[in-house]
């Protein structure tokens, strides 16, 4: 780790005032200088999604004493992106970290999830950037056994960096007895969806997403087998998201043109 003492960026997606990212900036204020910037309502589901055609506001705030905050009326990845260009003005915190997420983020959810997109951007940024997320989706999640894990692996990546246009998908079961850290794949599973079909007082249909997570992955290497049996996950992600191995396959391909 650098001699000087760390900044680091907190981020996430449910929101400013969430449980989950007081837990963290708490963490986080053990190693180094945190500055929070959060969006000021939940901002789940948004995946990397952007504000594009009306103004954001980025307004500072005195939630917690002590603490640099920022709230922001715009997505995860606008947090991030506002952080660094007029928060720190173009000179990188040494750690970005995103959490911690009310809900697992395994899997394909990563795909889906504004924490892990806000961590995502961070590392666009190559800011090493890490998200968490704990098995809890309730407001009163209970993240203290998560805590010393949080600290142990972000204090490696300050120490040891991590692979150029990587960042770290970290997720928590929601037991207390957990047996360690396993470094993970992301596990071929998906949502089984369905939309609940309802009418509105003016007979007018509309529509609730429900659904049920299908893992279709029998490999003890995947971050859903490592929460099954009580362990957090560690999946090493990057943002390239090219199919190097179709490349070859394509150039097989004879095309008439």
């Amino acid at each position: 780790m650098k001699n000087h003492k760390p900044t680091i960026l907190v981020v996430n997606d449910d929101g400013i005032t969430a449980p989950g990212i007081k837990a963290l900036m708490d963490v986080m204020a053990e190693i180094g200088r945190v500055v929070v910037v959060a969006p000021d309502s939940p901002q789940s589901g948004m995946g990397h999604a952007i504000t594009i055609g009306k103004p954001l506001r980025l307004d500072q705030v005195e939630i917690y004493e002590g603490i640099e905050m920022y709230r922001c009326s715009g997505t995860p990845v606008d947090c991030v992106k506002l952080a660094v260009t007029k928060i720190f003005k173009g000179k990188k915190p040494d750690l970005c970290v995103s959490g911690i997420n009310h809900g697992l983020n395994n899997s394909i959810n990563i795909l889906y999830s504004g924490t892990m997109s806000a961590a995502v951007e961070g590392a666009i940024e190559s800011i090493p950037s890490i998200g968490f997320s704990l098995d809890d989706y309730t407001l009163q999640a209970n993240f203290s056994h998560c805590l010393k894990y949080v600290k142990e692996i972000a204090l490696q990546v300050l120490a040891n960096g991590l692979p150029t246009a990587t960042l770290l998908n970290v997720n928590f079961p929601a037991t207390a007895d957990i047996k360690g850290i396993k470094i993970c794949r992301q596990a071929n599973a998906k949502w089984a969806e369905e939309f609940d079909e309802r009418t509105d007082p003016y007979k007018r249909p509309y529509y609730w997403l429900t659904g049920v997570f299908q893992s279709n992955d029998g490999g003890e290497d995947t971050d859903v087998w490592a929460l099954d049996h009580n362990y957090v996950s560690v999946v090493p992600v990057q943002f390239d998201m090219t199919a190097h191995h179709a490349i070859p396959v394509l150039n097989s391909w004879k095309f008439a043109v």
